[in-house]
């Protein structure tokens, strides 16, 4: 097959696109900001900018007021950075860049040499800085507890990076929960209101919590698969660990996919609406929060199309045709979307069913 269709898996959601109004100022002051850190080479710079974090964070978060959503833009750097640091390395060389993580979460308050260049520990360092002016301690504390789970299960995924390790779905899935950063991405919601340990940890709650970090997973690794796959990276991507546990194709594996992430978000409606009452206070903030885990879950998708982290600067067209040649497995460059007359000769099911609303 030369080309896969994307499931759609939120055409019905009901939080439509939402971004924050403190977005365009953000991200000029977010960008200088990372910009003057020289962090980067040249190349990773200019792959970073093309991401444009702050718009993620922007849609994913649309209520934060102004610090907030400087906290969590940089959340969203953070992520990109480890990442970056991180994927090109075996289990064992992962230690250091965990460590420089949690030592900077640990020791805010311990600045570098005048004379030292700006690392991922400082960079850490001085989100954590921001982030606790802007966030309660109960949420401060919970951010903690699942980041650095998050960066220390970076070091299996390089493992399997290493040894092509192709898990199972179960595997997998308990992997990538960790490695997806899902649990800390909620961070900025959680800091924008108050809600007491013992209300977050109640079931339901959890559960609300679980379904949209697999959302993330799901969508993340449907949408960069085909760059992953060209890189060959792939082994460590829940279309690939479909394919190969189910022994079916691309196409079905995505449609596995679909049905599955369907389900999570159903149960998530579902759920939603049982929530039990803990005051009047306490109530306001919870439902405040799942509107967010809602709103993250459509805003997430929309950053992947908006952006030109995954199709380049198609993102758009690909977002209404949902289809994407593949990638040759020695070029990761960015595939050039299909014309409407082109999707209609390859997928005229699509054209006739679905591209008349998307249009």
């Amino acid at each position: 097959m030369s080309y896969i269709i994307l499931p759609d898996t939120l055409y019905s959601w009901p939080w439509p696109r939402r971004i924050n109004q403190h977005y365009s100022e953000t991200k000029v002051k977010l960008d200088a900001w990372i910009h003057s850190t020289k962090i980067l080479d040249a190349k990773a710079q200019n792959a970073f900018d093309k991401c444009d974090f702050v718009l993620l964070a922007s849609l994913c978060y649309p209520h934060l007021h102004r610090d907030q959503l400087r906290v969590a833009g940089e959340l969203m750097m953070l992520f990109f950075l480890f990442d970056e640091c991180t994927d090109k390395v075996d289990g064992e060389s992962v230690g250091p860049y965990i460590n420089m993580v949690i030592d900077a979460l640990e020791h805010p308050e311990v600045t570098p040499p005048e004379d030292c260049p700006c690392d991922l520990r400082e960079i850490t360092r001085q989100f954590w800085l921001r982030a606790t002016s802007v966030a309660p301690l109960a949420s401060r504390i919970r951010f903690k507890k699942t980041f650095i789970e998050y960066i220390k299960a970076v070091a299996f995924e390089a493992h399997d990076r290493l040894d092509n390790n192709i898990r199972s779905i179960d595997d997998y899935l308990q992997l990538r929960r960790l490695t997806a950063g899902g649990y800390p991405s909620l961070f900025p919601i959680d800091f924008a209101v108050d809600i007491p340990n013992e209300v977050m940890q109640h079931p339901t709650l959890s559960t609300l919590n679980g379904l949209v970090a697999e959302s993330l997973i799901l969508l993340n690794d449907v949408y960069s698969y085909n760059i992953e796959q060209a890189s060959g990276h792939h082994a460590h991507n829940l279309v690939t660990v479909v394919m190969h546990e189910l022994n079916v194709p691309i196409q079905d594996a995505l449609e596995w996919i679909r049905r599955y992430h369907t389900e999570c978000l159903e149960r998530f409606l579902a759920l939603k609406g049982t929530l039990p009452s803990w005051g009047v206070t306490v109530d306001q903030d919870v439902q405040r929060y799942v509107e967010g885990l809602a709103e993250g879950v459509r805003g997430i998708d929309t950053w992947c199309f908006e952006s030109q982290r995954y199709f380049g600067p198609k993102g758009l067209q690909v977002q209404q045709t949902r289809i994407v040649p593949l990638l040759s497995r020695v070029s990761a460059d960015v595939a050039t979307p299909m014309t409407v007359s082109e999707v209609a000769a390859v997928a005229p099911h699509v054209a006739e069913a679905d591209m008349a609303a998307k249009l």
